[in-house]
């Protein structure tokens, strides 16, 4: 089976999970997995411990936040770009007007009785809404 090439980025602490890749706070490698791959085959691959992992976006989506490990099944493909964040890192400002999510973790948020995060306030009220 051939390997598939993922663009690896890591953030804060977890960056020295890179090696000689890091640069303090930050890392960016390029990692081959066998096709099939998930992201726990990731993260069991970089040696980091889940555990110390805060958000993960999967080329661009939201997939899992502190405690909401909704992505360690989520399949990796070819050409695919990974950021890991540590727990203690800052939520991206990028993504301060909200993001788009996997499939994973919106269904994780749906089985929640709170039905997950909520990140988007109306302009009239500044109450908080649900982009489920």
């Amino acid at each position: 089976m051939p390997d598939i090439q993922l663009e690896i980025w890591l953030y804060g602490p977890v960056a020295q999970y890179a090696g000689e890749a890091s640069q303090g706070s930050y890392a960016q490698l390029d990692v081959a997995l066998p096709q099939g791959s998930t992201l726990e085959d990731l993260i069991i691959h970089l040696g980091l411990p889940t555990e110390e992992r805060g958000i993960t976006f999967i080329n661009g989506n939201l997939a899992a936040l502190p405690g909401l490990d909704a992505d360690l099944s989520v399949q990796l493909h070819d050409g695919d770009r990974v950021g890991i964040s540590h727990r203690k890192s800052m939520w991206p400002f990028q993504y301060r007007f909200g993001a788009s999510t996997t499939p994973e973790l919106q269904e994780t948020f749906r089985q929640r009785q709170d039905r997950g995060i909520h990140h988007t306030y109306t302009a009239a009220s500044d109450e908080v809404c649900s982009d489920s």
